[in-house]
Order: structure tokens, then C-alpha cells, then sequence
């Protein structure tokens, strides 16, 4: 098993007043967000994707709340506007967006995947066109339903795969890079080398994840309850000038 107790590759920060001072603007915004959206519904009509659905200003605050970067590990930086992740009773259902098989791994191994790596072209190949900084969760309303899963260590075996297959090329080509093969095989080893965890956080409190941490989202339980709008998580993730960034930055 990966050594994961020194370095899990996430944290769970907070409670903090200012945390969840900002997640009550946020909820507020996120309500109207959704009352007003034409954002199809995925999954079944259980997933609300909801990229940039979020009116934060470019330093966070929302509807004149300051964003919490006190309460926070990270320096002040430029934010995109916040995804608004919404999942809903049943998460996740089949639908015509996805083939049997996506819909099983989306099932049964929690849509594991790696932000920025994104499936490009008509074979759907994998290359980092997103390198991120970090993924900030920030709880919207109390619910332990369909939590963020996320499997420690796994960041340090995808930085040994992905930093495998591209130093080959020049740094300048490792966002063109197919990385597909390599991917796969590395998820795989962090599915039997890794604990898979279940990653709860009510508002108030923040998640930080590692940007090459393998994470996913929980399925429904039959007993899992939520507000009538579903489980809502605000996710941030600026983006570094360069995959090489990306890849070598602790």
C-alpha cells in the first residue's frame, strides 16, 4: 500500500466563521443560479455541472461577501467564476450521454478521474489542456449525500506515470501530449495500492485537494437525505501558465 499518512494528497480545513460566511452568499447565488438556469441536467437528470455558474468577482466575494483567503493555505490569486456542482437523489442514472461502460465506472468507481486531463478529438484521447493550481471545495448547504471521494497518495503514482511519458518531449508539447495509456495504467495501480476515502464537509469547512489526486463522486445511497435542491459544492481551480508547472511544482 502507498505510504499515505504524511502526504494524503488532500486536507479538510475549518470550521471557520469566514468560511461559512462565504458559502451563505454563496448558497444564496447558487439558489438563483438554478432557478434560472438552462443548464441541462446530466446523469438522468441527477448532476447540475454548473461550470463558472457562480457571479463571484475575479478575487472570490460574492454579493459583497469577502472571499475567506485568511481562513485558507493558499495565497490570494485571480479566481475564475466557481463551478456549482448539484447532485440530486439517484446519482447516478444512465443516460444517452454515456455509454454503458461510462456509466458503470461512473457507478462503481465513482467517475474516478484527474482535472485538466481532458479526452480531446473524435477517439477521445487524453491530454492536459487544464493544468490547475489546486481544487478548492467549499460546501453549500449540510449534507453528507454523494460526498467527494478521493484516493490518497494516488497524486505521487500519476506524478511518476504522467512525468514518465513526458519528459521524452520537449516541455513546450507536454499539453499536446497523448497521455491516455499512461493514465490508465497509473489509475489502476492507485485503485489497488490506495485507500479510497469518503471526503465530508458541511458549510464552514473547506476541502484541498492536490491537483493530481484521483477523486470522483459518491453514488446516491439509498438512505442519503439533502435539501430539496440537492447537495451543492462550489469548486474552484485556477489554472498554472504551463503543464511543466503543472507537472514538477509541489
Amino acid at each position: 500500500m502507498v505510504n499515505q499518512a504524511a502526504d494524503p494528497g488532500w486536507s479538510r480545513i475549518g470550521p471557520d466563521p469566514a468560511i461559512l460566511a462565504w458559502a451563505k452568499a454563496a448558497y444564496a447565488a447558487a439558489l438563483t443560479t438554478l432557478a434560472a438556469t438552462t443548464e441541462a441536467w446530466r446523469c438522468g437528470g441527477t448532476w447540475f455541472v454548473g461550470v463558472d455558474a457562480l457571479p463571484n468577482a475575479p478575487d472570490g466575494a460574492i454579493n459583497g461577501t469577502s472571499f475567506p483567503w485568511h481562513a485558507l493555505p493558499l495565497a490570494p490569486e485571480p479566481l475564475h467564476r466557481a463551478q456549482l456542482s448539484v447532485i440530486r437523489p439517484g446519482y447516478p442514472r444512465p443516460s444517452s450521454e454515456e455509454t454503458p461502460a461510462a456509466f458503470a465506472f461512473r457507478r462503481d468507481r465513482d467517475a474516478a478521474h484527474l482535472d485538466g486531463l481532458l479526452p480531446i478529438g473524435p477517439d477521445r484521447r487524453r491530454m492536459v489542456k487544464e493544468p490547475h493550481a489546486w481544487i478548492l471545495g467549499l460546501p453549500l448547504n449540510q449534507t453528507t449525500a454523494s460526498p467527494l471521494t478521493v484516493w490518497e497518495g494516488s497524486h505521487r503514482i500519476l506524478r511518476a506515470a504522467l512525468a514518465q511519458a513526458l519528459t521524452p518531449h520537449p516541455p513546450a508539447t507536454w499539453g499536446d501530449i497523448d497521455l491516455t495509456d499512461a493514465y490508465r495504467s497509473a489509475r489502476r495501480e492507485v485503485f489497488a495500492t490506495c485507500r479510497r476515502i469518503e471526503l465530508t464537509a458541511r458549510p464552514g469547512q473547506a476541502t484541498l485537494l492536490h491537483r493530481l489526486t484521483l477523486h470522483g463522486v459518491a453514488a446516491w445511497k439509498p438512505d442519503d437525505q439533502a435539501p430539496p435542491e440537492g447537495r451543492m459544492i462550489a469548486y474552484f481551480r485556477p489554472q498554472l501558465s504551463t503543464v511543466e508547472t503543472w507537472l514538477g511544482r509541489p
